[in-house]
């Protein structure tokens, strides 16, 4: 690559047999790079006897021990801060970040060094490329800048490419879009709650996004940024393209992108991750188009090593070299679809907040929305979708009735109250909305679970 182009045809479009070379090569640096240092990575490998010299193929990842995000946690735990996966000197560190804290008994505190940092840009790099951003955009990035790494990666991508960046934290949400409108930014970076919450203060403000200057906005942190739904109404809120893209705290750094030819789903940047599909409950192997466990050995980041690690997140993958793109790249259709951890039980049914909000984003009238279950009379769970109107859709009494329809077509019959409420009753998100309110009574314990996903 060099500094004006970050397409890269010898690798994106890479025959299948070829690629899979290249992964296995790389796959056998990552393992002689872990078991020749210190930590739980290393030791693992050791106690499953796998070495560098007996890797034949890409079959024998099988052999490879998973290392799960429970694992990483008891090491820190047992050895603060950072536990026992560092591969290389804390001292030689020149960032920390920590995982959202959505899941977990506690955030994850994950490092990196100089050469880390210059792969987690260039990551990113591929995505804002592959959806034709250019050195000509103005980013702008409506992000809080704290210690979840977020758009750091995006920021420090785009610097690269040669675009203004613009960065976004630190200000109220009138003060981002005051300054998007003043810098003519053509590219916003958010998550997709935020990007809405933006259009509804944009409103208020009587700010056009429409014909506004912003023309692509890149969406991440939240399965919402795939949803069919959710897409089709940033869009319409902003008159601009939108793309998904997905990535992860532990991995350092995005991990695949949406292309400018949005085949529905998202392409895996395979010549720096392994990704496998399994299932959630065994651990097997998963064909092309189940639902199942992405499960992600990384070969850029030389701080932490993570080889097979079972990320929760939920997907279906499909083959590359059907995208108009014309990248080889295998694909997750429809990107994540939700996480194992996800998943709520209520009266016998399974259903996924994602599958919610997919319904729920069909009326752009709602502007927000929250999940409730809880129990009544101390015995009947219920689950009920809390929504906010600001006024512009429910007054004939239509709304409420027809999404209540629409959710219980929407997940096989299972019965979902709707409750408006009051504008600026439910919570506004910047990062990782958290929309499931967990009141469900305990049975034997008389109090109500402390949960929110």
């Amino acid at each position: 690559m060099d500094g004006n182009s970050y397409w890269n045809p010898r690798h994106e479009t890479m025959p299948r047999r070829q690629l899979e070379a290249l992964q296995l090569a790389k796959l056998s640096r990552a393992i002689g790079w872990a078991l020749d240092r210190p930590g739980l990575q290393g030791r693992l490998l050791r106690e499953a006897g796998v070495s560098p010299d007996r890797l034949t193929s890409l079959a024998d990842l099988e052999r490879i021990p998973f290392l799960t995000r429970e694992a990483w946690m008891d090491t820190q735990l047992a050895a603060p801060p950072y536990g026992e996966l560092l591969a290389a000197p804390p001292d030689t560190a020149i960032r920390q970040h920590v995982t959202s804290g959505t899941t977990g008994r506690q955030p994850i505190r994950v490092l990196d060094g100089m050469k880390d940092w210059e792969w987690i840009a260039e990551m990113w790099c591929y995505a804002f490329w592959g959806f034709g951003v250019r050195p000509r955009d103005r980013v702008f990035v409506a992000f809080g800048y704290g210690g979840f790494i977020g758009f750091w990666g995006a920021h420090y991508a785009c610097e690269k490419m040669g675009c203004l960046v613009l960065p976004g934290g630190n200000m109220t949400t009138e003060a981002r879009l005051r300054s998007m409108v003043d810098n003519g930014a053509t590219v916003l970076c958010s998550t997709p709650t935020y990007a809405l919450r933006l259009a509804q203060e944009a409103r208020r403000l009587g700010i056009d996004l429409v014909n506004g200057p912003v023309e692509r906005v890149i969406l991440s942190g939240e399965p919402a940024g795939s949803i069919p739904a959710t897409k089709r109404l940033i869009e319409a809120e902003w008159g601009a393209r939108t793309a998904d893209t997905a990535g992860m705290t532990e991995l350092g750094t995005v991990v695949m992108f949406e292309c400018e030819a949005r085949p529905g789903g998202c392409h895996i940047i395979e010549d720096h991750f392994i990704e496998e599909v399994v299932d959630p409950d065994s651990g097997r192997p998963l064909p092309y188009g189940e639902l199942g466990e992405r499960v992600v050995t990384s070969f850029g980041r030389g701080f932490i090593p993570l080889i097979r690690y079972r990320t929760r997140d939920l997907v279906v993958r499909t083959p590359g070299g059907r995208c108009p793109c014309g990248r080889t790249w295998d694909l997750y259709d429809g990107g994540i679809r939700g996480r194992v951890d996800d998943m709520l039980l209520v009266r016998g049914t399974n259903v996924y907040p994602r599958a919610i909000e997919a319904i729920v984003r069909e009326y752009p009238e709602i502007d927000e929305f929250r999940i409730r279950l809880h129990t009544v009379d101390g015995i009947r769970e219920e689950v009920e979708v809390q929504i906010e109107v600001a006024g512009r859709g429910a007054a004939d009494g239509r709304l409420v009735p027809a999404l209540a329809k629409s959710l219980a077509e929407g997940t096989g019959g299972l019965r979902i109250g709707v409750r408006e409420v009051a504008a600026g009753t439910l919570p506004r998100f910047e990062l990782k909305a958290q929309r499931v309110q967990d009141d469900r009574i305990v049975i034997g314990s008389g109090r109500a679970k402390e949960a929110v996903t």
